[in-house]
């Protein structure tokens, strides 16, 4: 019983946990685990988002304006693949965590097969649907006569890679709880490469314009998905067998409950990419931009701020196997300090990223190609007010988190939903009305503080109740 108390009070006051299999998650210093874990992880995200970006500069330079417009008319069905990606990756990677944490390695090895094989499955699935629905869909997204061609050129040939798309994205988070985080970066980095070596030498050199982009991008998820599929056959630490890649319905839904906030977020996203597009071209045709003008604009500044958010869920994701595992551990000290250093680089980040988009929007609109002075006028403005809280924006993705990888599957999806479906979906919908097309502007910053007060009291409340359980298991122990 002393020795219980003791163990106790020593997890309190260090956040060490000791005798707990040799896993460095329970005893290694948490800024050391955290460089260790979310510095490839943050990698990754900004890689993926990369391929966005890199397409988005060359489509600019090499097509122009209508080009950049129509990967913001496709980009749903991107953040639709990162959100089926993020709820089987997440989800396996969360159950991973804990139930190796709570020393149920079986389980949790079954769980990852279960999860690397709907990877997979659901990849192909999106695929299908999306040529088969082609059109359809890219007029639900709000394409226009003029982008039209564009759009259906650059999905009809992206849509080959989505499935490479969903393994290389989930699969990452896999491989990250099998304690290969320097590997998992390296899967999407290497297809990034390839994507930026390719895309100029296709659209300029081959002159294939906005078709060439597009298959510098499925070449470069093929490649990523095959490296995945080479880890786990090969390279894994944990022991899977070909017989644990059978999906079972009891693996999938531990696996949907801990990554439905992660999929939700992306969700929402997408739900409010649509509403943004369609509203732009509603109230945008009203103004002395036009419609084509604020799409792209938009397009172009939701892709610099994958950017900003990449480090955000990044290191959120990096600290996952350090929440989850300590978590179910019951040494709920490493798990404080570890969202205590998470809040603080998210804060960080966000205030250097603010300063960026107030100071210098024009400069960084420049990169992605010319337009007119209305084209600069209008993403200067969106800058400057639809990013007004950048410095906070870090918290609300950060937090969702955090929750997950503690099995608060409920509460991440509250707080994941807080700031797109809550706040921001209905603010684009109103304030246009009073405020035309300077109204959606205005709905960025007041949804992003709301979103941040609400994460920010959800997680003091669980970080007292911590406190709490700790203070009772010691107090059990006298």
């Amino acid at each position: 019983m002393e020795d219980m108390k003791n163990r106790q009070e020593t997890e309190h006051k260090t956040g060490h946990l000791a005798g707990t299999d040799g896993n460095p998650l329970a005893y290694e210093k948490v800024e050391k685990l955290i460089a260790k874990f979310a510095i490839p992880a943050i990698i990754s995200m900004m890689v993926s988002s990369l391929y966005n970006i890199v397409d988005q500069i060359f489509i600019g330079q090499g097509v122009g304006m209508l080009g950049n417009a129509a990967t913001n008319i496709a980009f749903p069905v991107s953040i639709i693949c990162t959100a089926t990606a993020l709820l089987l990756g997440i989800g396996s990677a969360s159950n991973f965590n804990l139930e190796s944490g709570a020393k149920n390695q079986d389980r949790a090895n079954r769980i990852l097969g279960t999860g690397l094989s709907m990877l997979a499955i659901c990849g192909t699935i999106i695929t299908i649907v999306v040529l088969v629905f082609l059109n359809p869909l890219l007029d639900i997204f709000g394409v226009t006569p003029d982008i039209l061609p564009y759009a259906q050129d650059y999905l009809g040939i992206t849509a080959y890679g989505i499935p490479f798309l969903v393994l290389t994205t989930g699969g990452s988070h896999l491989i990250r709880a099998d304690r290969s985080p320097t590997y998992s970066m390296g899967c999407v980095l290497t297809g990034a490469i390839i994507n930026t070596i390719l895309d100029p030498v296709f659209i300029f050199v081959f002159r294939w314009g906005i078709k060439g982009a597009a298959w510098a991008t499925v070449i470069g998820q093929v490649i990523s998905g095959i490296l995945v599929i080479v880890y786990f056959s090969k390279f894994k630490h944990l022991d899977l067998e070909a017989k644990m890649l059978k999906p079972k319905p009891e693996y999938l839904r531990a696996i949907v409950s801990l990554g439905m906030a992660a999929c939700v977020n992306q969700i929402a996203m997408a739900a409010v990419q649509i509403t943004m597009n369609n509203i732009l071209r509603r109230y945008g045709a009203a103004s002395i931009y036009g419609t084509d003008i604020p799409l792209a604009c938009v397009g172009v500044i939701s892709k610099v701020n994958m950017m900003f958010m990449s480090i955000c869920i990044g290191t959120s994701q990096g600290c996952q196997p350090l929440w989850g595992f300590n978590y179910g551990a019951e040494n709920y000290g490493r798990v404080k300090e570890a969202f205590k250093r998470a809040f603080q680089i998210s804060l960080t980040v966000g205030i250097i990223f603010f300063l960026c988009f107030q100071i210098f929007p024009r400069q960084i609109v420049s990169i992605f190609g010319t337009g007119t002075e209305e084209y600069f006028q209008f993403a200067e403005r969106y800058f400057k007010i639809f990013m007004l809280l950048t410095f906070i924006n870090g918290i609300q993705p950060m937090c969702s988190g955090f929750f997950t990888s503690i099995g608060k599957a409920k509460l991440g999806i509250v707080v994941s939903l807080t700031r797109q479906v809550i706040f921001l979906l209905p603010l684009i919908l109103i304030f246009p009305v009073f405020m035309g097309i300077d109204g959606i502007m205005y709905a960025g910053p007041i949804a992003d503080g709301a979103a941040a007060v609400v994460a920010v009291g959800y997680a003091i409340k669980e970080l007292k109740a911590m406190d709490v359980r700790l203070k009772s298991d010691i107090h059990d122990c006298n």
